[in-house]
């Protein structure tokens, strides 16, 4: 299904009354909202994707990662509410190249998160949130409480992708209380 899909974006409401769309990018690449082509799209991250054209786009000033988008087929209000929340994907075959140490937020995204010193489970990444350095959002498994990572070498010094494994060597104070 969509495992291999990348996901670079999500509706977020109708703009106007003419079918246009809010999409709010996952992606480093705005040219993915403003040149016009073949794009995917799903009510779920886990449902098959269905092509659709991008016909433009451009990026709302003063707001980071917001565009405004127009696809082939949506024209009026009522279409473009129906695609709220739906997520925007590209094919794996689109991935950009990556330099060692670079990772796509998707993929960081479910890996498990452990304390390289004690080897301790700590929870899974459920976001990254963008800030001056990129936050890893850590949810503990037993009570759901969330905590912010800063997602910088000399805190996250351990990264495989393929076994969805980040290990960390906080600051103190950072996660002490999840330690046992």
């Amino acid at each position: 299904m969509t495992e291999d899909w990348l996901i670079i974006g999500k509706i977020v409401s109708p703009q106007g009354l003419k079918g246009e769309v809010r999409i709010l990018s996952y992606s480093d690449f705005p040219e993915r909202f403003q040149n016009a082509g073949k794009r995917w799209i799903a009510a779920f991250e886990k449902d098959e994707p269905q092509e659709i054209m991008l016909l433009s786009g451009r990026e709302i000033a003063g707001k980071k990662n917001l565009f405004v988008i127009r696809l082939e087929g949506i024209d009026n209000c009522d279409r473009a509410e129906a695609l709220r929340n739906y997520v925007m994907m590209i094919k794996p075959s689109d991935r950009p190249y990556l330099e060692p140490n670079e990772y796509m937020i998707a993929d960081l995204v479910g890996c498990n998160v452990y304390h390289q010193p004690t080897g301790q489970f700590l929870g899974a990444v459920i976001s990254i949130i963008a800030a001056g350095n990129d936050l890893l959002e850590v949810q503990h498994p037993d009570n759901n409480e969330i905590v912010l990572i800063p997602f910088v070498e000399a805190i996250a010094p351990f990264v495989d992708i393929h076994q969805k494994r980040i290990e960390i060597t906080p600051p103190v104070g950072l996660i002490e209380h999840w330690l046992t």
